[in-house]
């Protein structure tokens, strides 16, 4: 039954857009509805469920996101040993390979220096606990986002070298930090770069720079995280090790593959494609997350309340944001921290911790939301193509400034940036973006001409560094590099459906057979259904801003959904006032965990008027 709805074929308009799904050309929150499996797919999409023996809806699913036929087995059972390749096919890696068996032969000091995000949290506590895997207490170092900002810096790196640190590893950065990593230590300290951000052809003086987007770089793995990237390095100087014989007389290498929740954290929380390696890496992560065998991870997890199996989701919606959370206003250090050690009550004390500091987050994203939304709206109200939406305050926290962005982002379907002053002189800014807009490259094009005093970051999120005196130059020329491709992207904006259901199909047998196309993420989006012609039975708002509904269809079965976000915008407006008239709902299922009772429901995405 599931697969017959969701082959229905939408009907057409005699007008307007002949392509629409359900013929919806302007729906609640301004998207075009299409149908994701594009026409000529579907020979593949039946190809892939004759020749795999599956599912026909499996097979749209599949074929729908560019899966070849071929590549089915291991998007299905992705596995580390079959999409991982060699991993000296990145520049530079053996030579840290070398580096870091040299400094774990040779008991050296070593210092990590990471980011204050998941991503560099989780690659921080990886690289701390593979060398105390091999006896040594790293030592990790995390600028506060307030004072030091992103990367390194020099008063921290002369702090690490006159404490004894023989080798300093920068995980998540380093790529574009060359006066902090200048080779003025030459001889007493050397530096590893680990990292995946978008980076000039001038690299750093240092002993090895490792990273997948290095313009030199050839090995296709630009897709990654940080933390992909370091257990990558971590595999490559275990097999150094072995080579040199240091297992035989130090005992069994640490199993690499139980740190992959840490691996899958990450890549979840960084938005990165799940595609190839890192399909891998998060099917496999939320197998060891199930174990809770990480101490942080595990006390995480019941500060937040769980108590239902680690998803996608519930890594990039929980648990990141409570990580996040130290590093946007409290200690930077705190993620990093718990993820990497292993005594059960400092675990405890931490996640606590990190979780009331995420309750204050949310309420200063609440308010810097509603005025940054403000500010949006009178920008769009003087000029209604504007490409790229750019907003700052005095008012401001920065370290709450790029959670606002991707806020406006989703309200207003354009690139945006956030600022907030520091005193007179300068403020801090993030930018996120939508598909087809490569904001890292404007950044890094706006610090190049001298508009900005720093910036970074690679194609759906970067930030920046900007004097005051500059704000205006910066802005307009940020928008002029946006305008081309931002006009094309929001030309093009659509919702892509993966096909129709009715609640009667919805059920634990369709659950499991998306789910085992999944994971689901960036690069892998989640499937898209549409309810057609569904009455709102019931709307309830819930919190501030969510609104939970009961949908019902003809044959009078019922799915319970939630709308996010939705409560005074359009979508919320719709799904509340629709006179009993029936709609078209759009969103992807998920099973949810209520008062101890598993069910299924629906998360709004979308819906329309099928009268307009």
């Amino acid at each position: 039954m599931a697969t017959g709805a969701a082959r229905a074929r939408p009907r057409e308009r005699d007008s307007g857009d002949a392509q629409a799904y359900l013929g919806v050309i302007a729906s609640a929150r301004g998207y075009t509805w299409r149908e994701r499996l594009a026409p000529g797919a579907a020979n593949t999409a039946l190809a892939i469920s004759q020749q795999h023996g599956l599912p026909e809806l499996l097979g749209r699913v599949l074929a729908a996101r560019g899966i070849n036929i071929e590549d089915v087995p291991n998007v299905l059972e992705p596995t580390i040993r079959a999409l991982m390749p060699d991993p000296s096919t990145l520049n530079d890696m053996d030579k840290a390979a070398r580096r870091l068996a040299d400094a774990v032969v040779k008991r050296e000091r070593v210092a990590v220096f990471g980011d204050y995000d998941v991503d560099g949290a989780c690659s921080s506590a990886l690289m701390r606990r593979f060398l105390n895997a091999h006896g040594l207490d790293a030592t990790i170092y995390i600028p506060d986002r307030m004072f030091e900002g992103y990367g390194p810096n020099i008063p921290a790196i002369q702090g690490l070298v006159e404490k004894g640190a023989q080798l300093i590893v920068t995980v998540d950065c380093g790529t574009t930090s060359f006066e902090a990593l200048a080779p003025q230590h030459r001889g007493r300290t050397d530096v590893l770069v680990i990292d995946h951000h978008q980076a000039d052809e001038q690299l750093p003086d240092v002993t090895a720079v490792v990273n997948p987007n290095r313009q030199d770089d050839l090995s296709g793995l630009g897709h990654l995280c940080a933390a992909g990237v370091v257990f990558m390095l971590l595999v490559a100087t275990t097999r150094e090790l072995r080579r040199r014989g240091h297992y035989e007389k130090a005992g069994a290498p640490p199993d690499l593959l139980a740190m992959l929740d840490l691996v899958a954290l990450a890549t979840v929380c960084d938005v990165v494609p799940l595609q190839t390696l890192n399909r891998a890496y998060v099917t496999r992560g939320l197998e060891v997350m199930r174990q809770r065998q990480n101490v942080g991870l595990r006390a995480l997890v019941d500060a937040a309340g769980l108590n239902q199996p680690p998803t996608p989701y519930l890594l990039g919606f929980v648990l990141g944001p409570r990580i996040n959370a130290g590093g946007r206003i409290g200690d930077a250090a705190l993620g990093a921290r718990l993820l990497s050690l292993d005594d059960e009550t400092e675990a405890a004390r931490i996640a606590v911790q990190l979780d009331k500091l995420n309750r204050e987050r949310k309420a200063i994203e609440t308010q810097m939301l509603e005025e940054a939304t403000a500010e949006a709206d009178r920008l769009i109200d003087e000029i209604p193509d504007l490409p790229m939406l750019v907003v700052a305050s005095e008012r401001w926290h920065k370290g709450v400034v790029g959670l606002v962005a991707s806020r406006l982002v989703e309200r207003f379907g354009r690139p945006a940036c956030v600022i907030a002053w520091e005193g007179p002189d300068q403020g801090t800014g993030s930018l996120r973006s939508i598909a087809g807009v490569d904001i890292g490259s404007a950044v890094r094009a706006a610090t190049a001409e001298g508009l900005l005093l720093k910036g970074g970051g690679h194609a759906m999120a970067a930030g920046l560094t900007v004097a005051r005196e500059k704000f205006e130059a910066a802005r307009m020329y940020l928008a002029q590099q946006v305008v081309s491709p931002a006009t094309t992207a929001r030309a093009a904006r659509a919702l892509e459906i993966d096909g129709a259901l009715t609640p009667a199909a919805v059920n634990d047998t369709l659950i499991e057979l998306i789910e085992r196309a999944g994971p689901y993420g960036q690069g892998n989006p989640q499937p898209r259904f549409v309810f057609p012609a569904h009455r709102v039975r019931f709307a309830k708002i819930m919190g501030e801003a969510h609104l939970r509904v009961t949908l019902e269809a003809d044959d009078g079965s019922r799915l319970e959904g939630i709308a996010f976000r939705a409560v005074g915008q359009p979508l919320g407006e719709l799904l509340t006032n629709t006179g009993g008239m029936p709609i078209h709902v759009a969103g992807n299922l998920r099973r949810d965990t209520w008062g101890g009772r598993q069910r299924i429901e629906l998360q709004i995405e979308d819906a329309a008027d099928p009268r307009r």
